[in-house]
């Protein structure tokens, strides 16, 4: 059935308006601009070629920003992130053990010294991986990480060195190194 069927078929319906008004309406419906107009043919995309045109007040801002200095961009990042109330969203899940921030060499070998006479927990670092067996890593980290997709876990094992999960007991760490050198990932125990 056709719109324009359709169409008449609802403007002849006793709940619809005066007779004259109906007669206009299928008079307008046979005219050959209705069906036109009414098409079921799919519209042209609109010209992607177009480069899109920013206002000047944009424009400003940008050209701003451009000549800020590092330490200004960040600075502005900051405020921004106050004024407007946003927050931080992490750029990929690590699992239950995300590495620590970087912290100087003096307060690291105090703690490896003091926690070395009992260490309970182990991090399992990833260090490399075969390169034949990349595909089958990539799906391993899946696994491990949950809330980690593909894309996330290809990135994962690309930037090794890097910490697959802290803070685990020394079987579970293990089990863990051992299931990543199964698929071809070269780990250790931290």
């Amino acid at each position: 059935m056709s719109v324009s069927s359709q169409f008449l078929r609802i403007v002849r319906s006793p709940l619809c308006i005066c007779r004259y008004h109906q007669a206009v309406l299928q008079k307008s419906l046979r005219s050959k601009s209705f069906q036109r107009d009414y098409s079921t043919e799919p519209l042209p995309l609109p010209n992607q070629d177009a480069e899109k045109q920013y206002s000047p007040k944009i424009q400003g801002i940008v050209n701003e920003i451009g000549q800020l200095t590092l330490l200004e961009v960040a600075d502005l990042n900051e405020l921004l992130k106050k004024t407007l109330k946003i927050q931080d969203a992490p750029v990929m899940a690590m699992g239950a053990g995300a590495p620590m921030a970087a912290q100087p060499k003096e307060e690291e070998e105090e703690d490896v010294a003091a926690a070395a006479p009992k260490k309970s927990t182990f991090n399992v670092k990833l260090t490399g991986f075969d390169a034949e067996k990349k595909i089958a890593l990539i799906k391993e980290i899946k696994t491990l990480l949950p809330d980690t997709n593909l894309v996330q876990a290809k990135k994962f094992v690309e930037s090794a060195p890097v910490v697959v999960r802290g803070d685990l007991l020394k079987e579970e760490a293990e089990e863990l190194m051992k299931a990543l050198e199964k698929v071809g990932g070269k780990a250790v125990l931290e």
